[in-house]
């Protein structure tokens, strides 16, 4: 049973939420260490990529142990259940859900079994041939009776953990490297069995993946403040169609299909944290240079730079350096809302972003201010911020975007809305200004915030702002969300649905929004 933490929930308005972000994985290899515990820090460290559920699986070199639950990672696991999770590999995630609904069944990491033993499979991305991998099961071993399928998980990470049950006599090594190859889409796996730990990303390298060292053992995870918060020292990234094992033996690693590097863009935008290192280059760093260049292509008169937090808070350094406007904080926090079962009355809804957030009047009152935020999705939450500001006595509100305007889903990965719920399919920028009550709106160019990066325009993918997908894409009938989810009919392929994964921007706030932060400003 997952356990409420006293704090007051996101999910106020489950219906109203923003692009969720990618999962986290973490997996660690160390003999004589408490690899639970371990890992539970480790993802404690990734939580910002994934607050739908939560999983550690652990083995002791003959038999995997695992316990998994919906909620954050410290509401999952208390130092009870870690101290039963005994061995010296462990494998653990938090998710967001990117193929499959959110519900307990398609929390991980899944185990499957094999020919030689069991696995535990954690994964980030999204898998974009999920009908075809289905498909293959079918064909090779019928409609499943036993296993994460037939207990109603529907998501694809499900499908490449009974796809990994090999044949007798073959290494768990050869069998994925077969099957590597046949996946497409985004992927980051740290998987194990009873006495081997592994980890592979797909040939574009969209979402990352980095291996650490310990002073006894090796560790994988997501992103480097993983590696920093258990101790680990920073090896190298994974590389793009790189696949590695780690036993008693140390390290091996092959290589299963050639590389093309396309890494998500909005890692650098929004994703990662602002302490990540991707492909060279500091998420930090980038951003404030996002926010500098934001400022070159679109200067304003203004009083006062202020972030909407956390996200638009190294870009709005990065303005303000620019602009030479003065930075301020002109929102508070509530760091402590975090997520329970408790369903919100009337009234807090009412209270809607103000349980997040609330502006401070000694700082806004009186000024033209400048806001910074990460990216608009649907609208709405800007609009809420907007208003909260106006009232605070501001003056002029002028809104500022550290990304261009998200224009096409994702499907590797980030679930962000139809192209029908993106506000910049359907209205100008003036249009959306208005519709938010700004006076004034403006974005950074698309070149603007890859040079940023630092990474060249070819080695990122940017499918969200302008629509091209570096990995092709099936046919719409066969891609999407609740693609798998049954509902009555055994073939996948009948179901489509809304794709994605990972928390995407106002994500943590559109949960929170009335209805009035949902009109349109007249």
């Amino acid at each position: 049973m997952a356990r409420g933490d006293g704090k007051l929930s996101h999910d106020l308005l489950p219906g109203e939420k923003g692009p969720q972000d990618a999962c986290g994985v973490f997996g660690v290899w160390a003999p004589g260490e408490e690899v639970a515990k371990l890992t539970y820090y480790g993802l404690y460290a990734l939580q910002h990529r994934g607050q739908e559920s939560a999983g550690i699986a652990t083995s002791d070199g003959s038999r995997i142990s695992v316990y998994k639950d919906m909620g954050l990672v410290s509401q999952v696991f208390d130092e009870t259940t870690l101290n039963t999770l005994q061995g010296h590999i462990a494998v653990g995630h938090c998710r967001y859900s990117t193929t499959g609904a959110s519900h307990w069944a398609n929390a991980q990491p899944t185990l499957g079994a094999t020919a030689s033993g069991t696995v535990a499979l954690a994964h980030n991305g999204n898998l974009t041939n999920s009908a075809e991998l289905y498909e293959m099961i079918l064909e090779r071993q019928g409609r499943p009776r036993s296993g994460e399928i037939a207990q109603g998980n529907t998501s694809d990470t499900a499908l490449v953990t009974a796809l990994l049950n090999g044949t007798d006599g073959r290494s768990r090594e050869d069998t994925a490297m077969d099957l590597l190859p046949k996946l497409r889409g985004a992927f980051s796996f740290v998987f194990m069995d009873e006495g081997t730990l592994y980890a592979a990303r797909d040939t574009y390298g969209v979402r990352p993946l980095v291996l650490g060292r310990l002073e006894r053992g090796w560790v994988v995870a997501s992103e480097g403040s993983a590696l920093a918060t258990v101790g680990a020292s920073f090896i190298r990234e994974i590389k793009p169609g790189e696949f590695i094992a780690i036993d008693e033996n140390g390290v091996r690693s092959r290589t299963f299909g050639e590389p093309t590097p396309a890494g998500c863009v909005f890692e650098y935008v929004y994703l990662a944290r602002p302490d990540a290192t991707i492909a060279g280059r500091s998420v930090y760093e980038s951003r404030v240079e996002m926010g500098r260049q934001l400022a070159r292509e679109n200067s304003v008169e203004a009083d006062i730079v202020i972030p909407v937090p956390e996200s638009g808070t190294p870009a709005a350094v990065g303005y303000a350096e620019e602009s030479g406007i003065p930075f301020a904080h002109g929102f508070v926090k509530n760091s402590y809302v975090g997520r329970t079962f408790i369903q919100p009355s009337q009234t807090l809804r009412q209270l809607g972003i103000k349980l997040k957030l609330n502006a401070l009047e000694s700082v806004i009152r009186g000024k033209r201010v400048v806001v910074v935020d990460d990216s608009i999705v649907r609208g709405n939450t800007q609009r809420a911020i907007v208003r909260m500001l106006h009232e605070a006595g501001a003056v002029e509100v002028h809104v500022k975007i550290s990304s261009p305007p998200v224009k096409w889903p994702c499907f590797y990965g980030i679930d962000f809305a139809s192209r029908a719920e993106l506000i910049a399919n359907g209205a100008a920028v003036e249009e959306i200004c208005a519709s938010i009550g700004a006076d004034s709106l403006a974005y950074i160019s698309e070149d603007g915030m890859i040079d940023a990066t630092m990474q060249p325009r070819e080695r990122l993918c940017t499918a969200c702002f302008t629509g091209v997908y570096p990995i092709e894409l099936p046919s719409a009938d066969r891609l999407g969300k609740n693609l798998l989810e049954t509902q009555g009919t055994a073939n996948p392929a009948e179901n489509s649905g809304s794709n994605g994964c990972d928390p995407g921007p106002d994500s943590e706030f559109e949960n929170l929004l009335n209805d009035s932060d949902k009109k349109e400003a007249v």
